[in-house]
């Protein structure tokens, strides 16, 4: 592993606060390898022998059941994933893949478990890391349980114009297939919803989308923090 990765890595809130030799020791055990996109990493129902750190590019975390398959989440840097069941010694819930060119670290779930059990500070921060992962699930379920797909859409480009420093108009971040899975949608259903945002100021150009009129949107959208902010 390159050592100019190593201060971003020990920059991490699950890293930040746990004693020198023992981040020292995770380090030594970890290395770093490079992916080209669309590459299987971790494989549902599959043993959890990594925790794994992305550096660089993107993963898509998806699962399948019954010849269907869903996108769960993307990864970007510099974050983990899954540290749930590294630390249960448990299989994989779901599985992952790069969407572009990634630089991964991947440190044995062995040590991870061992710097557990020694490190009090690495513990408290692998808690307050999971306890932050189940709000998101939590509110992420309420996005789904609760609103329309026209409404999850309208939520969703609503936080990517937030992310994009509020501009109008921003790229997304994903193609629309994966766009429609990620929102529980089918690819018609999601074409058919874009068309309906017209109404309320939404332009779309492929992957290019412009919300004219914001105000307009969040009438339809209703944003609350309890759902689409993600510090809260």
């Amino acid at each position: 592993m390159r050592s100019d990765d190593i201060p971003a890595i020990r920059d991490l809130d699950l890293f930040r606060s746990m004693a020198e030799d023992s981040f020292h020791t995770l380090v030594q055990a970890a290395y770093l390898q490079g992916f080209p996109p669309q590459v299987d990493l971790i494989t549902e129902g599959d043993p959890a022998d990594f925790l794994h750190v992305v550096v660089s590019g993107a993963v898509d975390l998806y699962a399948g059941w019954n010849g269907r398959e869903t996108s769960m989440a993307t990864v970007r840097p510099i974050s983990t994933f899954i540290l749930a069941a590294t630390i249960r010694d448990a299989r994989y819930l779901m599985s992952a893949r790069t969407l572009e060119k990634s630089r991964i670290i991947l440190i044995p779930s062995e040590d991870v478990r061992a710097a557990f059990d020694a490190d009090g500070e690495f513990a408290r921060a692998v808690v307050r890391e999971l306890a932050q992962c189940y709000r998101s699930v939590v509110k992420a379920q309420k996005d789904l349980k609760l609103r329309s797909s026209l409404e999850r859409l309208a939520n969703f480009l609503l936080r990517q114009q937030r992310r994009a420093g509020g501009v109008p108009g921003f790229e997304l971040p994903f193609d629309k297939r994966r766009l429609a899975s990620f929102l529980g949608m089918t690819p018609e259903n999601l074409s058919r919803a874009f068309k309906s945002l017209q109404n309320y100021g939404v332009a779309v150009d492929g992957a290019r989308v412009n919300i004219n009129d914001r105000a307009d949107l969040e009438s339809l959208a209703k944003p609350t923090p309890l759902i689409d902010d993600s510090t809260t």
